[in-house]
């Protein structure tokens, strides 16, 4: 990935938004909230999060788009 060494929050943000594709460059925004540790999703709301999702079929694993609301 370019030789960047992500050490902090600064550089993983510069790093990322100086990203492109196409041209296009990332909306980045920081969020510093601390969520909980040990909670998941029910089976029925996981469904409604992976109807979202548009797997590549090349690279299912890591390649996906997320349709917005």
């Amino acid at each position: 990935m370019g030789g960047a060494k992500l050490v902090d929050v600064e550089v993983m943000v510069s790093w990322a938004s100086s990203m492109n594709w196409k041209g296009l460059y990332p909306i980045l925004s920081l969020s510093k909230t601390v969520y909980q540790k040990g909670i998941s999703l029910t089976k029925k709301a996981m469904k409604q999060v992976e109807s979202k999702l548009q797997r590549n079929p090349l690279l299912p694993k890591w390649n996906i788009l997320i349709q917005p609301l």
